[in-house]
């Protein structure tokens, strides 16, 4: 039999716990705890992990998470791997209901994420409500940071809690785009709570609202067909090469929540892309200024989605090398509104033995009274789906 019990907040040892510690064979902590004793184990969460589900029905065993054990909690994971009359579990005060009591926070208004211990934030969640309850270690500011780059000041407030439940925990405002690393410990346990400060525009955009250079937009109804061709799923990485205004990649972000990066080597296009993401309040995102083909290579996380907007030729003769970046089962979709290069990136594929499908539209609008024929220009398309190995063959 488990029990999985929280330690509560505070220091990491068994006083806020009203158990009778002797009912026990084994008692199972992190390596934190400062609790020592001839039945008390302190393991790795994988060590942990198969202790438990090796000796589950031969001890009584305790296992003492930090926090709440129903809170981003490795007892969680535990606890499913077990039969269910085989596991107890004994709640106690997580870091995020104790911060909310504190400052009359709603859990109704806040949104979670955990980048203890990653780097991945889940944009399904982050920002979503009025606020955002960030676990966080040592290297959390930093990456936060990161992904609120294109914010202004004003955008989000941001109050730490630093540990909490300790005789010297504080709870206060803090500048996260000048945070003062001096005042705080940061080895030491601690949470963020930020406050959105502006709304959330609509998914879908019209043109009107991006700042752009003279055709250097792809219209919303190619908007609309190369998202959707794209078959975007939440934290997938999509590369939006040759970006021009970023109403692409924005508009992914926005819609699906995936993580983009773009590329532009444009210098007036880089800063309507800049306006752009500030103005849509775009997280976690990167923009990169220069040729693209050169920057590639810099680059370690592979993509799971490829958007080739632009470019031009030299970007069209690197498809084969963004092919082999692109991650098995992703998905590489490219835009050309010219003959030209339309023939450049069939012979480069074919070339390359790449397999591809291909789509076009056009549109006709017309102005007054049906009296007036305003043709857009055509677009194609190639879609290339990423096979494995075995598939290819």
């Amino acid at each position: 039999m488990v029990t999985i019990a929280g330690n509560g907040m505070g220091a990491y040892d068994f006083t806020n716990l009203e158990l009778n510690f002797c009912d026990y064979d084994k008692i199972i902590c992190d390596q934190n705890f400062t609790e020592n004793g001839r039945t008390i184990l302190k393991l790795k969460f994988k060590d942990a992990k198969e202790y438990i589900l090796e000796n589950y029905e031969k001890e009584n065993i305790l296992y003492v998470v930090t926090g709440s054990p129903l809170f981003f909690s490795a007892g969680t994971l535990i606890a499913k791997r077990l039969p269910r009359d085989q596991v107890k579990m004994i709640n106690n005060t997580s870091s995020k209901t104790y911060l909310l009591e504190k400052v009359f926070v709603s859990e109704t208004d806040v949104s979670v994420v955990s980048i203890h211990g990653r780097t991945a934030i889940d944009l399904t969640e982050f920002m979503n409500k009025k606020y955002t309850f960030v676990v966080c270690d040592k290297n959390s500011i930093s990456r936060l940071q990161e992904a609120i780059e294109f914010y202004k000041v004003g955008n989000i407030n941001t109050t730490i809690g630093y540990k909490l439940g300790y005789e010297d925990e504080i709870i206060e405002e803090v500048n996260l785009f000048d945070f003062d690393d001096k005042k705080f410990d940061l080895e030491q346990p601690f949470v963020l709570l930020l406050q959105r400060n502006f709304e959330h525009k609509k998914n879908v955009c019209d043109d009107l609202e991006f700042e752009t250079e003279r055709g250097m937009i792809t219209k919303k109804y190619k908007r609309h067909l190369s998202l959707q061709n794209l078959d975007l799923e939440p934290n997938q990485l999509l590369w939006d090469i040759g970006a021009g205004s970023g109403s692409c990649g924005i508009e992914a972000y926005k819609r699906y929540k995936v993580k983009t990066i773009f590329f532009e080597k444009n210098e007036t296009r880089v800063e309507f892309i800049k306006a752009n993401l500030t103005a849509h309040h775009v997280s976690d995102c990167k923009l990169y200024v220069g040729e693209a083909q050169e920057i590639y290579p810099t680059l370690e996380q592979n993509p799971q989605r490829i958007f080739v907007g632009g470019g031009g030729e030299k970007v069209i003769d690197t498809l084969p090398y963004l092919y082999e970046r692109l991650d098995v089962n992703g998905i590489m979709l490219i835009n050309a509104i010219t003959l030209k290069h339309l023939s450049q990136m069939i012979s480069v594929l074919n070339e390359a033995k790449i397999e591809y499908d291909t789509h076009s539209i056009s549109l006709t609008t017309y102005k007054g009274k049906l009296n007036l024929v305003e043709p857009e220009r055509q677009l194609f398309q190639l879609k290339i789906y990423k096979k494995n190995k075995e598939e290819e063959v």
